[in-house]
């Protein structure tokens, strides 16, 4: 089913979505919010800008965006997938606890702050371009990848991962990463690292066209909560 959003509102477009089949194109999408919200079967596939909150509460569907996403993508998803062939705003997968968030180029502050996992639910994030400020702000579990595939600098901005005390951010850079808060420590990812973020690396490179065996021939860092970190006892009794 094909949905025109121009001239409709967040509210009306939302409540076609919700009616339509289980597969959906949105064409001439500007701005709208909330789409996709709580959705858990169906497809849906967007043309042009959706608003914030894409995604939000996300329970198993599909949300495909042919362009960028605005602000706090995949908020407290819970399962699904949500792929973006262009950029983010702020705050992607916030509070996310299952399903994965592919996102080919930059994303902005505070993306996956408080990602977290519980048994089989392990959330994914893969940016292929850069991140702001606050990345992995109290991470408390899953996985992010950086990828940085269009800059030869860090591809990740300050404060990264603050208040962590669960999860791995792995980061694709030669670059030796520094200025990590005490909470975080960092080290090269060895073969068995990169071996267990190679499905997300290949998914990836399904969706955007690229080449998964070569990103994986790079050098990654793999940042991990520092087990002596005290902000650590606000959350784990020994």
């Amino acid at each position: 089913m094909n949905i025109s959003a121009k001239n409709l509102d967040f509210r009306e477009l939302n409540a076609r979505v919700r009616t339509s089949g289980e597969s959906v194109q949105i064409d001439h999408c500007c701005g709208q919010r909330f789409i996709g919200c709580g959705l858990d079967e169906k497809t849906i596939a967007i043309q042009g800008t959706p608003g914030n909150a894409l995604g939000a509460y996300l329970n198993g569907a599909v949300i495909k965006v042919h362009g960028n996403a605005q602000d706090a993508v995949g908020d407290t998803m819970n399962d699904g997938k949500i792929i973006i062939d262009g950029s983010a705003g702020d705050a992607l997968g916030y509070a996310m606890r299952g399903g994965s968030i592919f996102v080919r180029g930059n994303v902005g502050y505070r993306t996956g702050i408080h990602m977290k996992e519980y048994m089989d639910k392990k959330p994914a994030i893969l940016v292929g371009g850069n991140t702001g400020n606050f990345l992995g702000e109290y991470l408390a579990g899953g996985i992010i990848v950086v990828l940085g595939l269009e800059s030869d600098k860090v591809p990740i901005g300050n404060f990264t991962g603050t208040g962590m005390h669960g999860g791995k951010i792995f980061v694709r850079t030669r670059q030796e990463i520094i200025g990590l808060p005490d909470q975080v420590t960092t080290e090269i990812a060895t073969d068995d690292d990169l071996l267990a973020i190679s499905p997300l690396l290949y998914e990836f490179s399904t969706y955007f066209h690229m080449n998964a065996e070569k990103i994986l021939q790079d050098q990654f860092y793999v940042l991990k909560p520092n087990v002596e970190n005290p902000y650590r006892q606000l959350y784990v009794i020994n």
